[in-house]
């Protein structure tokens, strides 16, 4: 599985923001696990249970000037994150959460997220990763054609799950 495409996770104690960001499917209908390797997402390897476990929307707008805007919002999906090595474990419940995306024409994207929102950065993101926070309050960020972060800033708490599990 590409990490870069498919394991960015955005949003409430989930994700579900994947679609334009490259995030998880909206409406999962099973539990499903990922695994990153060490270095990618923590310095250990990192095992992420996603339990889909709310109702979300998830709305289009498209401008005249080739700009599109998505709005995905609800209640996310609870999460166990376990340090692979240590077998050590924490979770959060489902919460709410809401992403604005504006893609731009260049390929690139403009995020605000509310709520609880799971952020996993990688060694080529600004601020470089490895990292794996949940930000309760909000964070915004922007993502290159080419998938790479920067966080450009946040309030509220943060959750350092890597952490937590070292």
């Amino acid at each position: 599985m590409a990490f870069r495409t498919r394991g960015r996770i955005v949003a409430a104690a989930l994700l579900t923001a994947v679609l334009s960001t490259g995030a998880l499917p909206a409406q999962a209908a099973a539990p499903f696990d990922l695994v990153f390797p060490a270095g990618q997402a923590c310095s250990f390897e990192l095992g992420l249970n996603i339990a889909p476990s709310g109702h979300t929307i998830y709305r289009e707008f498209k401008g005249a000037d080739g700009r599109v805007r998505t709005i995905d919002a609800g209640k996310g999906h609870a999460l166990t994150f376990t340090n692979v090595s240590t077998g050590a474990s924490v979770s959060t419940r489902s919460d709410l959460y809401a992403t604005t995306t504006t893609r731009h024409a260049d390929g690139s994207s403009t995020v605000v997220s509310i709520g609880h929102n799971l952020i996993i950065l990688f060694p080529t993101d600004i601020p470089a990763g490895p990292s794996t926070k949940i930000y309760i309050g909000a964070v915004t960020y922007t993502s290159t054609a080419e998938g790479v972060f920067t966080i450009t800033g946040s309030w509220g708490k943060t959750r350092d799950i890597c952490a937590e599990l070292d």
